[in-house]
């Protein structure tokens, strides 16, 4: 019996389907000639609306931008965030555990996008301790219906925050002086996929108001999110006693928002805001592998890859039959996750007779990290022996069981308890910066220069991490082993049964052991950013030519406060992760600064075409990740040989790019396009590994016994360098049909040096980027079909995950619309039709420092693609 891992059709075939809906469009189009005046007379809402909103955008714009626009109040294109940025062109989305979690624009790192809330920075963590702590935000906490729409920069200019080399994202919200008084808006959905086992639930609603002297206003928006996500399939450590495991993810996902805005224009020119956002998910979770050791049974082996683990080569197929069966290990880690966003900001905006002044102040504050860790497991005894195959020499590693592989709490023993300390932490981190901006713009007549405008944004931002270990009781409390469970679950990609974590109950019991809680020292950072910019930027205009120039003043002063690793006993009462780690803090200070230059320039060929050349300066400053002053891990995880530590620097340069554009934008009709853009960004002081392996720290590690360890320097070396070409068309027909279609080519290289895999692609970059989307509508129905399709890309995690190869993947979507009349609307969406697995496999090559299943090609893990069906109903009043 084979893996129930489909591959799926394929990106050309997937197209095709696409294709033949917009060939039927054409075909209508061509039909309904004859009846032209009264196709004229079709009302343009919805989807046609929102997509002549952002090229409008695109349009009107002096720099590089292109943008999303809501449909409607609550109603984004796509219901992830992430997927509609996704949309863009140029632009590509990291999903995370179901969910679009990261945006990497032009074949970046979504580190070097910056995102920001109506135009200021909005902080953000990460719930999920494997994840590298870095600036790139994350997209899963926002709910689309609070969304009015997005802005993507891609080409700098001296008034946007400096921090993305690869774009700048700028989130938008609604404001109730735009509204009409009294709009109202409410929409519940329920949403079942095919392998998640319940269904999930989401209510959000809206309510403006404001006076009729439209001088004040108020708005309140709100959503609230309830659901399991479940994700099946198979993962091979290939170390840990060479094993392949069919795993079973579980998260309890609950997330939250809310947005108020205030805004008054109290005196002619003058227009005040007060904005408070609120995010929050809730990410309980539950990883539970049931470990095959097949490696006694291997008949063909990877004689290429050989270590300690490993001695005779990785195995790649085995036989094992019921004289040499082999005993099953089952273990589950269980985590409380989640993460909070607050933003409050103040603003205000003057306009004189020619000039303008802004102002905005605020604060945003982020928790996140992991609550709690726990482990339970269960090896041999009654649980079944493992008998069958395994053949791991594709993309995909193909289980095929002897016999019957069922588990159920009776298999376990009666009652049980927690793993014990090693297995028992937390591991908090916050992100905050507060923040004041103050702009002024200024009419003139210089010429060709139009305006002038310049500013000054200071900020300080603080971001901190901590690890606790758990002390436990010198006599374990043990429970029911059934109190643990709650009913069944399918195992891995093949389904077969086993109990369900109960996570509340599993933390309740670890609790119950705990008797206190020490801090790791080793995972201990605080960093400290004060940073000042300043700027200036002359508009100009001349005949056909508009755009805009300037340079802006960056300086930062950054401070780095963490324990020094210098050999120190650990003492009584400590626990053993704290050995050779000082007891007093220390503090490592550095300043750099910087000039950006800027240069956007459009020309208008004639009434419909425009043509772009943009240059510019940019920064991405280093992650978080490669600035504290030292990292520890591997240290008693029961895995000998990856002891590592990582000594990082606050001295570390920005990352920075020169770069530039050139384009052709021809606009026909109403949000109809068609443009091709060349962009290069050529980058500097990437931040690279020197490794050393087998050193002495003076800590003797107490899975392997040896003072033998990894150790890594963070460095600036090096450079990168990314070009390529966009292409879009968004055509809409007089008979309600329209397509969208983009390419992006990115051909982007990373100094190889940078990563531990010696791989020289950026992460998360995938060379290849399209998209197709044909729609339907009228003024009571619409239709959507869209898909989505990008080339490989680098995945790469700290912790256990490590750094491997993402294949080639593609989704095909679909949504359907129902007017009922002005005030209700029924949907409903599908999204990954064609159920899309999600295959990564190791890419590194033998010689590298990796572990063994992310070398050479092997199947380290495998998904199965989840397709998803929601239906909703909304009103609008």
């Amino acid at each position: 019996m084979k893996s129930n891992l489909k591959p799926g059709l394929t990106p050309i075939a997937a197209a095709v389907s696409v294709l033949v809906m917009t060939v039927a469009m054409s075909a209508q189009a061509q039909q309904v000639e004859a009846k032209k005046d009264e196709a004229q007379q079709v009302t343009v809402t919805g989807i046609r609306m929102a997509l002549q909103s952002a090229v409008n955008i695109k349009r009107n714009a002096n720099s590089v931008v292109d943008a999303v626009s809501a449909e409607d109040v609550g109603k984004l294109p796509d219901t992830d965030v992430g997927e509609s940025l996704g949309r863009i062109p140029g632009v590509t989305v990291g999903r995370a555990f179901g969910q679009g979690a990261s945006v990497s624009v032009r074949g970046s790192d979504p580190q070097m996008t910056y995102t920001t809330l109506n135009g200021q920075t909005v902080a953000s963590t990460g719930w999920y301790d494997q994840q590298a702590l870095d600036r790139s935000f994350n997209y899963s906490l926002l709910p689309s219906e609070l969304i009015g729409g997005m802005d993507v920069y891609k080409s700098s200019q001296a008034d946007l925050t400096e921090g993305g080399i690869g774009g700048t994202v700028i989130v938008k919200t609604r404001k109730p002086l735009d509204l009409k008084s009294g709009t109202a808006y409410v929409g519940v959905k329920a949403g079942k996929g095919s392998v998640s086992d319940k269904v999930a639930t989401d209510i959000s609603g809206l309510v403006s108001w404001k006076n009729d002297a439209d001088t004040f206003g108020i708005l309140i928006a709100g959503a609230n999110e309830k659901g399991d996500y479940i994700r099946r399939g198979v993962e091979s450590d290939s170390r840990w006693s060479a094993d392949v495991a069919p795993t079973t993810f579980v998260q309890e996902r609950k997330r939250s928002a809310l947005n108020i805005n205030l805004q008054a224009r109290p005196v002619q020119g003058l227009d005040l805001g007060l904005n408070y956002m609120k995010l929050e998910l809730d990410a309980d979770n539950s990883n539970t592998s049931h470990y095959i050791f097949h490696d006694p049974n291997c008949t063909q082996r990877n004689t290429s890859v050989k270590s300690a683990f490993n001695p005779d080569g990785v195995c790649l197929k085995s036989n094992t039959v019921a004289t040499k069966a082999s005993e099953a290990f089952i273990q589950t880690w269980a985590r409380q996750g989640k993460m909070t966003s607050d933003s409050f900001t103040l603003n205000g905006t003057y306009k004189g007779d020619g000039f303008k002044f802004d102002a905005v102040a605020g604060t945003t504050k982020a928790d996140g990290g992991t609550s709690a860790t726990t482990n339970y497991s269960y090896f041999g005894g009654n649980l079944p022996k493992w008998t069958g195959a395994i053949d791991a020499t594709g993309k995909q590693i193909v289980i095929t069981p002897a016999s019957n592989q069922n588990v159920s709490v009776a298999n376990f023993p009666a009652s049980t308890g927690p793993a014990g300390s090693w297995a028992t932490s937390r591991g908090p981190n916050s992100d905050k910066e507060n923040f004041a901006q103050a702009d002024l713009s200024l009419n003139v007549n210089w010429g060709a220069i139009t305006s002038f405008k310049t500013g000054l944004r200071k900020s300080d931002h603080t971001f901190q991490k901590q690890t606790d270990r758990a002390v436990f009781a010198a006599t374990a409390k043990e429970v029911a082993t059934s109190s643990l469970y709650d009913g069944t679950m399918a195992m891995g990609s093949l389904g077969w049964v086993s109990p369900r974590p109960n996570i509340a109950a599993m933390m309740a019991n670890t609790n119950q052991n705990v008797t206190g809680w020490i801090e790791e020292r080793g995972g201990y950072g605080k960093l400290k950013e004060d940073n000042t910019a300043v700027y200036g930027m002359f508009n100009f205009e001349q005949d056909k030519l508009h755009g805009n120039f300037g340079l802006r003043y960056i300086s930062s002063d950054v401070t780095a406060e963490g324990y020094k690793l210098d050999g120190t006993a650990v003492a009584t009462g400590d626990i053993a992760q704290n050995a050779g780690w000082g007891r007093s803090k220390k503090t490592e200070t550095a300043k750099y600064n910087d000039v950006l230059p800027s240069l956007n320039v459009a020309y208008d060929v004639n009434s419909n075409t425009i043509f772009r050349a943009t240059a510019a300066q940019a920064i991405t400053r280093p992650n978080y990740e490669n600035m504290f002053i030292a990292t520890q891990t591997g240290f008693q995880d029961t895995v000998a040989g990856n002891e590592s530590v990582s000594f990082g620097s606050v001295g570390l340069k920005p990352m920075k790019s020169t770069q530039f554009d050139l384009g052709l934008e021809y606009y026909y009709g109403k949000g109809d396009l068609i443009s091709v853009m060349y962009f290069h960004k050529n980058i500097n002081n990437f931040i690279t590994t020197a490794t050393k392996i087998n050193q002495s720290i003076g800590v003797v590690s107490p899975d392997s016994k040896k003072d033998s360890w990894t150790v890594n320097q963070y460095i600036n070396a090096g450079g990168g360098k990314i070009d390529g070409i966009e292409a879009q068309i968004n055509h809409s027909f007089d008979n309600g049909f329209g397509v969208v279609a983009n390419y992006t080519l990115s051909n982007a290289t990373a100094p190889s040096t940078s990563y531990q895999d010696q791989l020289n692609v950026f992460t998360l970059s995938s060379k290849h980027n399209t998209n197709l989307v044909g729609y339907w509508e009228n003024e009571t129905y619409s239709a959507r079909l869209a898909y989505n399709w990008r080339s490989k890309y680098m995945v790469r995690e700290t912790g256990w995950y490590g750094n491997r190869m993402h294949d080639a993947y593609g989704t095909l979507d679909a949504s359907f619309g129902w007017n009922i009349n002005k005030n209700f609307r029924v949907a409903f969406e599908a999204t990954n039709l064609l159920k899309q697995d999600d295959i990564q496999y190791g890419a590194a090559a033998a010689n590298t420092t990796v572990k063994d299943p992310l070398k050479l090609g092997y199947p380290a893990w495998s998904f199965i693609g989840e397709r998803t069906y929601r239906i909703s109903l909304s009103a609008k009043f």
